[in-house]
């Protein structure tokens, strides 16, 4: 039996990102996240707005992937809601390390 679950972007109200994950349909996530009561986050930052997505088929892999967008610096957030794939081996932390391509 396989589930599907969505790993997810939101530009909050004062310019950050929030990331997460659901098994639910995104949009009603989104909802939740700008309308029910729950202190967290996003509460603080509403409203939220839906920037980025991408659907697993494990839930490992989601929250593996989950995990890694929340540990990259927010110009490497960018570039991913920007699908700019290439540009992120670059915005890693070491990727000063790696010399440039000539």
């Amino acid at each position: 039996m396989t589930f599907e679950m969505t790993v997810y972007m939101l530009r909050c109200a004062d310019g950050s990102y929030y990331v997460g994950s659901t098994k639910q349909e995104v949009e009603a996530r989104v909802w939740e996240h700008n309308n029910l009561p729950v202190d967290g986050y996003t509460a603080r930052r509403r409203p939220v707005v839906l920037v980025f997505t991408e659907t697993y088929d494990r839930i490992t892999d989601a929250i593996a992937r989950e995990r890694q967008i929340k540990g990259w610096s927010r110009r490497k957030k960018e570039a991913l809601i920007a699908l700019s794939y290439e540009s992120l081996p670059a915005l890693s932390r070491r990727g000063h390390l790696v010399p440039p391509r000539t």
